[in-house]
């Protein structure tokens, strides 16, 4: 990665993790569901479709795609390149592998997730 290369991604990088931060700060909840991870679920999704849809009408050089794509959207969110990728198996009519995708990939990082606070929880208990 060269300089300007890693300038690109650190800022969208910086600028997608304040947001979330700005946006999940004070939690706002709906019935048990906590709306501000889903907000930024959304618009991290959002904003990386609009990126996708004008780096290809305005063929942006690769760095736009370091800044926002990687950087902000990465930063914000990784729900982003998930709905991404989900998006592109439904546009290509790939209704199984669509359907395993978020299966996977929900199941696995919920999975990770109750591991993770599983282990966790048993290193400080002994």
């Amino acid at each position: 990665m060269k300089g300007l290369e890693f300038v690109f991604l650190a800022a969208g990088s910086v600028l997608g993790a304040f947001l979330r931060y700005k946006i999940t700060e004070s939690p706002l909840i709906f019935n048990t569901l906590p709306l501000n991870v889903l907000i930024v679920n959304v618009i991290g999704a959002f904003i990386l479709g609009v990126f996708i849809v004008l780096s290809q009408q305005w063929n942006l050089d690769g760095r736009y795609s370091l800044f926002a794509a990687i950087g902000f959207c990465g930063s914000l969110t990784t729900m982003s390149s998930f709905a991404l990728d989900s998006s592109n198996l439904l546009e290509n009519n790939q209704y199984g592998a669509l359907a395993a995708n978020i299966i996977v990939n929900v199941g696995l990082s919920i999975g990770a997730l109750i591991g993770g606070k599983s282990l966790m929880s048993t290193i400080i208990s002994n």
